[in-house]
């Protein structure tokens, strides 16, 4: 079987609300983390709702990386697509989890793009 991506998908519970707030030091952790993680930045939107709350993508040449923001719940949802094997999104997540500082965050891996070999 080969695979034509990886998408990580990550959960982190009590996160630091302030930080779950604000749009650019968000912004500034998932830049930095897509670097570091190998990816191309390609483009990225940020937005902040009110009364609080973010949402931002960064978009890679390898696909994505995305989080959205829940401060009233301590909660950010965190995806990082890629479909290069010399990316790791582990260190993006790195990036991330030390700005926002949860208590606690668990993660899955989906294989996308799974077929026979040669054939789709």
């Amino acid at each position: 079987m080969q695979e034509l991506g990886r998408h990580f998908i990550f959960e982190l519970y009590g996160c630091n609300a302030k930080a779950l707030d604000d749009l650019e030091g968000i912004r500034e952790a998932m830049l930095k983390g897509a670097v570091e993680a190998g990816a191309t930045v390609v483009g990225e939107v940020f937005h902040r709702f009110s009364p609080q709350g973010v949402t931002g993508v960064v978009i890679i040449a390898e696909s994505h990386f995305s989080v959205h923001t829940w401060p009233e719940y301590g909660y950010a949802a965190m995806d990082l697509f890629t479909c290069s094997s010399a990316t790791e999104p582990g260190r993006a997540f790195s990036r991330i989890e030390a700005f926002l500082k949860p208590k606690s965050s668990t993660a899955m891996e989906v294989k996308r793009g799974m077929f026979t070999e040669g054939r789709a």
